[in-house]
């Protein structure tokens, strides 16, 4: 006798693992799609799961004495040309920023991007400049 399958409107997980993925995730109403090209909203069960696992994994970090430390998503544009002269084949994924609401005019080009290598950089140099030797562990 075949397997039978218990939900008709999920793809096969043999047949194409991704679309099997987003099937079960919407099926299951924890994420649906975004207005916003190549995004999906949370739901409330599926950001729940998200906040369990983020406590789970902060309860983790903190045991080893590692600190959570919040940065700027939205960082000029100079420092991702400066991480380009640092990594090889560096091509940045990013949404750039160059105009503001209605008559604001912005007056250098700014990125959302999460984590940047080169401001990272910075804050690590700045905290240890004020700490002298002290050992530093954070999470971004």
């Amino acid at each position: 006798m075949a397997k039978e399958k218990l939900v008709k409107n999920i793809t096969s997980r043999d047949e194409d693992f991704a679309q099997w993925y987003t099937d079960v995730v919407r099926e299951a109403n924890l994420c649906d799609y975004s207005s916003v090209k190549g995004c999906m909203n949370y739901l409330p069960n599926g950001y729940a799961i998200w906040e369990l696992i983020q406590a789970d994994l902060d309860r983790r970090f903190k045991e080893t004495g590692v600190e959570n430390v919040y940065l700027p998503v939205l960082i000029p544009e100079s420092l991702l040309e400066k991480e380009a002269d640092h990594v090889e084949g560096f091509a940045p994924e990013c949404a750039v920023v160059t105009k503001g609401c209605g008559s604001i005019a912005i007056a250098f080009s700014e990125a959302f991007r999460a984590a940047t290598h080169s401001e990272c950089s910075l804050f690590h140099s700045m905290v240890t400049s004020f700490a002298g030797s002290i050992p530093f562990c954070s999470r971004i």
